[in-house]
């Protein structure tokens, strides 16, 4: 699965608990790690003493993480955190972005300059937030949305490739669509076949699906679904378009608007699984 993770630690929240526990799955376990820190800018009065205390706190992670220095790449810049950690994601050719989330809104993040949202914005990789307010716990259960489109199929790629290397994993497979649509003349509504497919889809992979459709909003349709199913992880596409003009500015109208991966990313009881569309789609 992934093979090179950035994980962007601020000291905080339960980030390291999240790699301590993909370090335990097998498709995990030999991952390269890179974990960075970034000093801010705005701590330039004091620079020097900044970039000890960021040098330390990479040395505790590690520790705290129970690795060896020579399996961890640690990454130590001076700049602004949201920049930075594209900027190196790109350096790395990192596969995943393993960040933590205060879990605010839109209008929230932007106001509170947050870094996760910027990065959840303008990144192109698949990302992994973990909410600073969540239990991190084993996977057992594993929920990924159903959405019939090209990057939902990654998603659900993904998702049976991680359920199946973790013994005893179930994995749920939720769609949900605005309202029922009438049956077709096999007996079958438009949900019901894009559910059959994605568990023909999971069967190629060795996994067993468990499909639930549900009616109504969307993005709180997979949040409902996921707390109903007691999920441990979220898997959904993220199919929100990037800024094309300016990668240096945040799309508003995708922040205030109705996005689906940003409700979810606030609102999920689990850390949520982010899968972008490929850029050369």
């Amino acid at each position: 699965m992934f093979r090179n993770l950035l994980i962007a630690d601020s000291g905080k929240g339960h980030v390291e608990e999240m790699i301590r526990m993909l370090r335990d799955i097998p498709g995990f376990a030999s991952a390269r790690l890179n974990l960075l820190h970034v000093v801010s800018d705005q701590n330039s009065s004091n620079l020097q003493e900044h970039w000890k205390d960021g040098g330390a706190l990479l040395a505790e992670a590690v520790q705290r993480l129970g690795l060896n220095p020579g399996e961890v790449n640690t990454i130590l810049r001076q700049g602004d955190t949201k920049q930075t950690v594209l900027k190196v994601a790109d350096e790395l050719d990192a596969d995943l972005i393993v960040m933590g989330s205060r879990g605010l809104g839109r209008l929230q993040s932007i106001l509170a300059n947050s870094a996760s949202q910027y990065v959840f914005q303008l990144s192109t990789r698949p990302m992994l937030l973990v909410r600073d307010d969540l239990y991190v716990r084993h996977i057992n259960r594993l929920m990924v949305g159903i959405d019939g489109t090209g990057v939902g199929d990654d998603a659900l790629k993904l998702a049976c490739e991680l359920a199946k290397s973790i013994p005893g994993c179930v994995l749920h497979g939720v769609h949900v669509s605005h309202h029922d649509l009438a049956p077709s003349r096999s007996g079958n509504s438009p949900s019901d076949s894009l559910l059959e497919k994605a568990k023909q889809r999971a069967r190629q992979f060795g996994v067993d699906l468990q499909t639930v459709h549900r009616t109504g909003d969307i993005a709180r349709g997979l949040c409902a679904a996921a707390d109903e199913l007691n999920a441990d992880m979220v898997v959904i596409a993220s199919q929100d378009r990037r800024p094309l003009v300016a990668r240096g500015l945040v799309d508003l109208d995708r922040l205030l608007g109705g996005s689906v991966s940003d409700f979810v990313r606030v609102h999920a009881p689990a850390p949520v699984l982010l899968v972008r569309e490929p850029e050369s789609r």
